[in-house]
């Protein structure tokens, strides 16, 4: 059955399969992960779209290390300065 992401409660648990799609509900769920600070961008879609199986945790995660190569301050909690 196909995950939907429109509606479901997303996890950090939560798989990313064939059809995914950025939507309001992913877009919150993110929000809350990594701080109000989040926006999709080329970078992240480009890497949760590689192929690779990854879970919305591991997106999460991705988005908070990509930031703080750029030189933000990133801390665990998702709070970013």
């Amino acid at each position: 059955m196909k995950f939907d992401w429109h509606g479901e409660v997303i996890s950090r648990a939560t798989e990313i399969d064939a059809n995914y799609r950025n939507t309001q509900n992913v877009r919150r769920f993110l929000a809350q992960e990594c701080g109000p600070e989040f926006r999709f961008d080329r970078e992240l879609m480009a890497w949760i779209r590689s192929g690779q199986a990854k879970n919305m945790g591991e997106v999460a995660d991705q988005w908070k290390r990509s930031r703080a190569g750029r030189g933000c301050i990133v801390q665990t909690n998702g709070d970013s300065q």
